[in-house]
């Protein structure tokens, strides 16, 4: 039996995140653009090497390529999309996540300023991560495309999507704007589960 890769379902309404993500932003980048992504990868893993293997194997392996886009953009999307919350209950990290931040960007603050750089500085459409390696250390990445730091044998534990369909409708031409606008729904007990 063929492995077939789903939508991730939303812990929260399409209108929950306003005003930072607007009910039609979520339609159609969640509804319209990662459906098609889930959909293309179905139709493309059938009869290939990855037709039986889970989304991090083939974002890991896979050459660039169709399969390897439509793979990147399920994983980078899911862990987008469950990465926040109408109201989260942390405004900034805890614990593990925390103290790594601190001792590898100096404070949470400075973190900040970096990753909003990297996302605002992206030429084109992308991503920007932060992730940890199998040492534990953080690394800010900037991804083109649908690349995901996995490829790099990172774990990712936030992405801001700076694609123009994740805030066009919203924010215009001011991706800086949105950038600046999501740190206030970042689920950060989500985000600090993805470290091991």
């Amino acid at each position: 039996m063929i492995m077939t890769h789903e939508m991730p379902k939303l812990p929260y309404a399409h209108n929950a995140l306003e005003p930072v993500i607007s009910q039609q932003t979520i339609d159609y980048h969640y509804g319209k653009h990662l459906q098609t992504y889930v959909n293309n990868l179905n139709n493309l893993v059938p009869g290939t090497e990855y037709e039986n293997k889970d989304l991090v194997t083939i974002v890991a392996t896979a050459p660039d390529g169709a399969v390897f886009n439509n793979a990147g953009q399920v994983l980078n999307h899911t862990l987008y999309f469950l990465q926040f919350a109408p109201k989260p209950s942390q405004s900034e990290p805890t614990g593990k996540l925390a103290e790594a931040i601190k001792r590898d960007f100096g404070s949470f603050e400075n973190f900040k300023k970096e990753f909003n750089a990297a996302a605002v500085g992206l030429f084109g459409s992308g991503w920007a991560w932060l992730s940890v390696d199998k040492n534990g250390k953080l690394h800010i990445t900037k991804e083109a495309n649908g690349s995901n730091p996995v490829r790099a044998g990172l774990t990712p534990l936030l992405g801001f999507d700076v694609w123009e369909h994740a805030y066009y409708l919203d924010y215009q031409n001011k991706r800086a704007d949105h950038v600046n606008a999501l740190w206030s729904i970042v689920d950060w007990e989500a985000v600090g589960k993805r470290m091991k």
